[in-house]
């Protein structure tokens, strides 16, 4: 690793964030830390605001001695990294079969008038962004969205309302 490199993880990666990487690391096999790159990139989007920068992936490539492309590669198929600044709370709503029979777009339709935001926007205080996302695996409560870690499930307008006064 150059001086420079080794200067720019240094600077760049605190000690919780190495110490949460290494932790996916030792999960795999010595060769294999491509196999972290998920984690990896998941840790430091949560530090740098829920999103990732090209300079924060080449970090991560350096931490994990990968090609950057391999950690490019990782970062546009998976759709829960986000390469543009996102609200506080990320709402990600599924639009997919069960969602959509279930009348997600009414969900949809509620959050737009309500927020005054479409997909792939963010709310004038930043408190809130929207993304469309395919199936989260949660078909018998549709419609459902994700925000953070959490799942709500067998949405309805109000209680959708009373979901995002919770929200800080």
């Amino acid at each position: 690793m150059s001086a420079l490199e080794t200067k720019n993880r240094d600077e760049l990666f605190t000690p919780e964030i190495r110490a949460e990487i290494d932790h996916e690391i030792a999960k795999y096999p010595e060769a294999e830390s491509q196999s972290a790159s998920m984690a990896a990139l998941r840790i430091i989007q949560d530090a740098n605001g829920g999103w990732l920068t090209q300079e924060r992936m080449d970090e991560v490539a350096v931490y994990l001695n990968l090609p950057p492309i391999a950690v490019y590669e990782v970062a546009t198929f998976y759709s829960m990294y986000e390469h543009k600044p996102v609200g506080r709370n990320k709402l990600c709503v599924c639009t997919n079969v069960s969602c959509m029979i279930n009348n997600s777009d009414k969900i949809v339709e509620h959050l737009n008038n309500k927020l005054g935001i479409k997909f792939g926007e963010v709310t004038e205080d930043g408190r809130f962004s929207l993304k469309e996302v395919e199936c989260l695996g949660a078909c018998g409560g549709a419609p459902m969205m994700q925000v953070g870690r959490k799942y709500y499930e067998n949405l309805t307008p109000e209680k959708l309302d009373s979901i995002l006064d919770e929200l800080e």
